[in-house]
């Protein structure tokens, strides 16, 4: 069974800074992060496919970096210069064919 394993969700004031690691059980061809908000549809954040070549949402942009190691089947999400509006619960997905797989999510909440 194919499992993804998010970490490093909390709580950061404005303007800070975390990074989100996600660890799959395989290799993925395309790993990414999305986001659902309270009340909002889940959304892309990030991905990143196995050349490394990335995809950002506008929102993020120049703010947010995804990066993976393949080595270690991990994907990272590091984000700075957070908003309160980046409030979410954020989820890990990967792909492997026509299979899509997701984490379970991890909060991330900013503080104004």
């Amino acid at each position: 069974q194919v499992q993804l394993v998010e970490s490093g969700g909390g709580l950061v004031q404005a303007g800070g800074s975390l990074r989100l690691s996600c660890a799959a059980s395989r290799s993925m061809f395309s790993m990414g992060w999305y986001r659902q908000a309270p009340g909002k549809q889940r959304e892309l954040v990030a991905t990143i496919i196995g050349g490394g070549s990335t995809n950002y949402a506008d929102s993020v942009k120049g703010r947010f970096t995804i990066s993976r190691d393949n080595a270690k089947n991990t994907v990272y999400l590091r984000m700075d210069s957070l908003k309160p509006e980046d409030t979410a619960v954020y989820y890990c997905r990967g792909t492997v064919g026509v299979s899509v797989y997701w984490g379970q999510g991890t909060q991330v909440t900013v503080s104004s």
